[in-house]
């Protein structure tokens, strides 16, 4: 899938009607949907526990946090990409406390490019933490089916009363003549001997 069939959702946290209306122009619906649009660092935990989102833009300060915690917290999540709008007299302190943290940060005010240049950043940063996910599944996978062959050559050393490569060997050449993974092979012989 190519960048531009990607849809990425959005959680903005801003008290700014402006910004947030700025923002959503810069937002189309065939990119980025939801776009969810929240007042305060409360309503923005309460948003992030209902779902994920790809993106999480905090506009700092808030009315009921400076923002900060929110964005490192957000940060940490699995798949989140997370851009902070900071004042421009604090933004080197909030870039020493946020971006050690894989923060994302713009000083205020943010110009339509600037904006739209960090677009292009977090859209790089959320495909390089997919290809990351699906690698982390894969190596799941794979250590599930070592899991599962070890199970089934215990258990065939155990029943069938064979030694180790034996029994590595009857899984091996199962697979090979019927076809199948090791991993249908073992799911076979756990199954056969499930008590």
């Amino acid at each position: 899938m190519s960048l531009k069939e990607r849809v990425y959702s959005v959680l903005l946290v801003s008290a700014s009607g402006n910004l947030n209306s700025s923002v959503k122009s810069m937002l189309p619906e065939t990119s980025y949907d939801p776009v969810r649009a929240v007042p305060s660092v409360g309503a923005a935990r309460r948003a992030a526990a209902e779902r994920s989102y790809d993106f999480v833009i905090v506009n700092s300060p808030l009315p009921d946090d400076g923002g900060i915690d929110f964005a490192v917290d957000a940060c940490e999540r699995q798949g989140t990409v997370v851009l902070l709008l900071a004042r421009e007299d604090i933004y080197d302190e909030v870039y020493d406390t946020a971006a050690g943290h894989g923060v994302f940060l713009l000083p205020k005010p943010v110009s339509r490019s600037a904006f739209t240049l960090a677009l292009g950043w977090m859209t790089s940063a959320r495909e390089r933490l997919r290809s990351l996910e699906r690698k982390e599944l894969s190596i799941g996978e794979k250590m599930e089916e070592i899991r599962l062959v070890n199970r089934a050559k215990w258990l065939l050393i155990d029943r069938e009363k064979m030694d180790e490569p034996a029994a590595h060997r009857y899984i091996e050449k199962r697979a090979m003549d019927m076809c199948v993974p090791r991993r249908a092979v073992a799911e076979e012989v756990i199954g056969r001997y499930s008590d």
